[in-house]
């Protein structure tokens, strides 16, 4: 644990992040404005234009190569924003200080006749617009899509080995009919894997074209080009390799719209919102005795009651997937709006997109560490639905419905609410019942460890 970390995703949760340091940090958010400004350069050496030789071969493989910061980068980067460097004065602005460090690292090659086309009529919003979007799909692509197919894989482990495990359905917490255990994890696996499907399929955009997004300088300087044309290329080159895609915005005011930022985080919060309604199913089965917890050896559970074994994991995915979607419905509702042509009261907001992914890559760790975990207690579960065989009243008036039998809805509610119901009374209930003997036979055959309907077949993936 690091002891002075202010957040828990630097302390605590530090272990728990995967993939997603790697690819959300201020560092790969520097790395990623480099490769934006080096994906334009690349670019512009394509247009012919006045005193802008075409990049060789070795050219290209010199600016892949500077998209890969050392620590040694990093520290320059920040001390050209900061403190200034050689004859250099702080910036005080983070993507001049890119501008200014690609200056500096490719100064001694054969690009140094053409370094003054580096940022070239762009605005800083241009830079940090196809920056974000690069973070975002790398961030959703190789750490928090992983992380819920891994749930999903899972539910759907969980959902095939118990799909015969009866189990006392509940509904408004009252006992309803039976059911499988295997069946309604299937619901959360099917839900989990729409929302999955979504996120593959989303796209994240950037605007590219310059102050206001009307292209003013580009033209002003080269009225002949299609610069149009020219920007629709960067996601060409973006999108190299990369699944989750971005696209060109092609109207913008200084800001991307970030419109597709908004269904993005609206699709997690949807598939958190399914995961927290998991967690706290799996609480509640818990609580009652029908899912038990695997033990660890010294593991404590409680401080003073040295018999516990608390869901911690469910209850720490609970609390993290709320801290997760809390910022995804402020993005969601902040970064889409902008006072005229830009304000920059998105900037922070837009630096802190990473800790709502980190909290939600926290929640999906636990998750998984917490089904890894669990078993079903099939024989607790058939004795809790043993003692109601009054859930076989929805079959009874059923069947007498089916066969034509006079208010057999009422008779069933008169006969079985609010008393305490045995099997030996339902049974005499039937037997005393007018009805032909082939609808008593139905009737007699009923169980409640057989009357699941298609659960079974659902559980396992069969809807047909």
């Amino acid at each position: 644990m690091k002891i002075p970390a202010l957040c828990p995703l630097d302390g605590r949760y530090s272990g728990r992040l995967g993939a997603l340091r790697n690819v959300m940090s201020e560092a790969a958010f520097a790395a990623s404005r480099v490769r934006v400004e080096c994906a334009w350069f690349e670019i512009l050496s394509q247009l012919k234009l006045p005193h802008f030789k075409p990049l060789t071969a070795a050219e290209r493989r010199l600016l892949e190569k500077v998209c890969t910061l050392s620590e040694a980068d990093l520290e320059l980067l920040r001390a050209l924003e900061f403190e200034g460097y050689q004859s250099i004065p702080a910036t005080k602005h983070d993507v001049k200080a890119v501008e200014y460090f690609l200056r500096l690292r490719l100064k001694d090659t054969s690009l140094r006749d053409r370094l003054g086309w580096f940022h070239f009529a762009l605005t800083s919003e241009d830079v940090n617009s196809a920056a974000y979007a690069l973070l975002l799909a790398e961030g959703l692509e190789k750490a928090l899509l992983p992380a819920l197919e891994k749930v999903h894989k899972q539910l759907v482990q969980l959902a095939r080995r118990e799909a015969r495990s009866v189990l006392l359905a509940r509904t408004h917490g009252q006992p309803a009919v039976p059911t499988t255990f295997g069946k309604e994890m299937r619901v959360f696996a099917d839900r989990l894997a729409r929302q999955c499907q979504s996120l593959k399929k989303g796209t994240l955009s950037f605007k590219f074209g310059g102050a206001v997004g009307n292209f003013n300088a580009h033209y002003a300087a080269f009225p002949s080009v299609a610069w149009p044309r020219a920007a629709q290329k960067m996601a060409a080159v973006l999108n190299r390799g990369r699944k989750i895609k971005l696209t060109l915005t092609p109207v913008s005011t200084q800001v991307d719209p970030r419109d597709s930022y908004a269904e993005l985080f609206d699709n997690l919060r949807r598939a958190d919102v399914i995961l927290l309604d998991l967690c706290r199913d799996m609480w509640q089965y818990i609580s009652a005795g029908l899912v038990r917890q695997k033990t660890a050896a010294g593991e404590v559970g409680s401080s003073t009651m040295p018999q516990k074994v608390n869901p911690i994991d469910f209850e720490n995915a609970e609390g993290n997937l709320e801290l997760a979607d809390a910022l995804f419905e402020l993005f969601s509702r902040k970064l889409p709006l902008s006072r005229l042509q830009r304000d920059l009261s998105d900037s922070t907001v837009l630096r802190n997109m990473a800790v709502g992914f980190g909290y939600a890559a926290v929640a999906y760790a636990s998750l998984q560490k917490g089904l890894e975990k669990i078993s079903f207690a099939r024989a607790a579960a058939r004795r809790e639905l043993d003692v109601h065989p009054e859930v076989l009243a929805e079959a009874v008036q059923t069947i007498l419905r089916a066969a034509g039998y006079p208010r057999a809805y009422e008779t069933l509610r008169d006969f079985t609410r609010g008393r305490g119901m045995t099997d030996a009374l339902l049974r005499e209930f039937i037997e005393g019942l007018p009805v032909d003997e082939a609808t008593r036979s139905k009737l007699r055959a009923l169980r409640q460890e057989t009357y699941v309907g298609r659960a079974r077949e659902l559980a396992e993936g069969k809807y047909d």
